[in-house]
Order: structure tokens, then C-alpha cells, then sequence
């Protein structure tokens, strides 16, 4: 089953999180289908903390792709702040 989740990067103490569509079964950190937004938890200032790609995460969806409950949660608050 493809799945949209997070992949996890950045320094130690410092996440930074790509959202990636891949298979299930693969693990957290390692090869994707594709990369679609990133997530970055501790933005300061005027970095930005969270993109979405939202025409690519419709897409995958409506391919069956499942996204991860942070994920669906991430697209929730993403489109708040679009609107």
C-alpha cells in the first residue's frame, strides 16, 4: 500500500521532516516515490514551518495513497492558514 507520511531529517535536537508518498513497507528514512512538502517544527522568525504541495497530495489520493494521522493532521492545519 503507498502511504504518505513523514520522513525524518535534521540534526540532532533540531528536526526537520520531509513529507514523502512511499510504500508501507519501507522504512521511515529511506527511499520514496516523492517528495511533496516538508514540516519544520522549530521555525523561527520568517522560515517557513510547513509546505504542501496540495495539488501532488490530491493526486496521490485520489490514487488510494493512506496518509499518516500527523499527516492528515498537517493537510487540516495547512489549508486553515490557506484560507
Amino acid at each position: 500500500m503507498v502511504t504518505i507520511r513523514l520522513a525524518r531529517g535534521g540534526a540532532k535536537k533540531r528536526p526537520f521532516y520531509h513529507i514523502v508518498v512511499t510504500d508501507s513497507r519501507k522504512r521511515r528514512d529511506s527511499s520514496y516515490i516523492e517528495r511533496i512538502g516538508y514540516y519544520n517544527p522549530t521555525a523561527r522568525g520568517q522560515e517557513v514551518k510547513l509546505n504542501i504541495e496540495m495539488e501532488r497530495f490530491e493526486l496521490w489520493c485520489g490514487h488510494g495513497a493512506q496518509p499518516s494521522d500527523r499527516v492528515a493532521h498537517l493537510v487540516k492545519t495547512h489549508l486553515k492558514q490557506a484560507a
